[in-house]
């Protein structure tokens, strides 16, 4: 016989029903690894919990996420979505770079209706900018002040924050993928990648310009990066992988290949991995060089030295966090620079080892603290849930988004 709690005879589940929103549906490597480890983390603290994740491509996240329900919210009925947030207990935001100009304002859209509906909701490790759009701008300010708890990735996307003017505590932590488990990527894999083995390989990741990488001379990346490849070949007998954790990454690396003067010694991943194998595969590099945040982020987790291109304030930051080497932007006419940077990057790794281990181990503490904080709020769905559960035993449900304590002071939430 099926025991009851006083929550279940109230016609309300006796765990939490929890969203999570992102950037998610297999477009973005990082994205897929940041969600893979915020499901393990509300798995770890309420195991019997129902987590719906709220995607891009809904299909793509059935078949590759450990999820209850998968909900489209991209050209999908608006009834039926939010009926499904109306439906939850927790929304949770991110993690990853959700707040920027263009998508902010779509994102906030859906954290707004959930807080109509009286659900909490909590800013998981977002990453923050550039945030200029008047539209964009006030959605953060407002939305945000409302939130259960605001946590961001790292200081660049505070500093924003309170620049669009957004008046509340907000917690800076780590990246949530800094905690991700690797998959094995194995000898077969590199067989059917024609990616040799028994030799020195050097990792490299290029992106695309986009919004978020306005400032990028397409021409002059391609030829720079090809610069470098070319001289990783010569300086250390190497083979070059260029590893593309983006659709549109793909096209670029072989923008890259193609200025090469030994192209015969770069290869391309061609299929599509999860988080976990691409981490695996890093386990065959010896050295990793590149643009991609959550790239970067690999290297570090796999023990690599590693060269970041700063092309956003999020790689600057991680570069800094971690004492890794770091120039100002990606030009052309920066190539003796960055060759150089390379050149005693690998010289001096074997004496920076233990500083690099040291801030990783730090980072990787910070990236636990998200799940401190989505715990304690929680605790106040619990509460919630409880408190619904007393008023269903005779008193009647609890009036929408009561309670709705946010831990904001008070002049904050009359300002907000």
């Amino acid at each position: 016989m099926t025991s009851t709690t006083p929550a279940a005879s109230a016609g309300r589940p006796s765990e939490p029903r929890i969203g999570v929103l992102g950037s998610y549906g297999g477009f973005n490597v990082g994205d897929e690894a940041i969600l893979a480890c915020v499901l393990d983390c509300l798995r770890r603290h309420r195991p019997q919990a129902r987590i719906t994740v709220f995607s891009r491509d809904a299909e793509h996240t059935r078949v590759h996420q450990a999820a209850d329900e998968v909900v489209a919210w991209e050209g999908v009925p608006q009834r039926r979505l939010l009926d499904a947030i109306g439906g939850l207990d927790l929304l949770v935001l991110g993690g990853g770079g959700t707040l920027y100009d263009g998508e902010a304002r779509r994102y906030l859209r859906l954290v707004r209706a959930a807080q109509a509906h009286g659900v909490r909701t909590f800013a998981h490790a977002v990453g923050a900018g550039p945030l200029r759009e008047a539209e964009d701008r006030e959605a953060v300010r407002t939305v945000l002040a409302r939130m259960d708890d605001v946590v961001v990735r790292d200081e660049e996307s505070r500093l924003v924050l309170e620049e669009v003017g957004l008046e509340r505590e907000i917690a800076v932590t780590a990246d949530p993928a800094l905690l991700l488990r690797p998959e094995p990527f194995t000898d077969r894999m590199m067989r059917e990648e024609g990616v040799p083995t028994g030799t020195r390989l050097v990792g490299m990741s290029v992106r695309e310009p986009g919004r978020a990488a306005e400032k990028l001379d397409e021409g002059g990346y391609h030829a720079l990066l090809a610069d470098v490849a070319d001289f990783l070949v010569r300086r250390l007998d190497a083979h070059v992988v260029f590893m593309p954790m983006e659709r549109q990454d793909v096209r670029h690396a072989h923008a890259v290949l193609s200025h090469m003067t030994a192209p015969d010694r770069g290869r391309i991943l061609n299929s599509a991995y999860s988080p976990g194998q691409v981490l695996g595969f890093m386990r065959h590099l010896d050295l990793a060089v590149g643009m991609r945040l959550h790239f970067l982020i690999f290297a570090a987790v796999s023990g690599l030295p590693f060269l970041p291109l700063p092309y956003a304030g999020k790689v600057f930051d991680f570069a800094r966090r971690m004492g890794a080497p770091a120039l100002v932007g990606v030009a052309r006419e920066q190539a003796g620079l960055l060759l150089a940077e390379v050149d005693r990057l690998w010289d001096e790794y074997p004496q920076r080892r233990t500083l690099l281990q040291t801030r990783l181990s730090e980072l990787r503490a910070l990236a636990e603290e998200n799940c401190v904080h989505c715990e304690a709020v929680l605790d106040t769905v619990d509460a919630d849930l409880a408190a619904r559960a007393a008023h269903g035993d005779g008193s009647g449900p609890l009036p929408v988004g009561a309670p709705y304590a946010h831990p904001v002071s008070q002049e904050q939430g009359a300002r907000a």
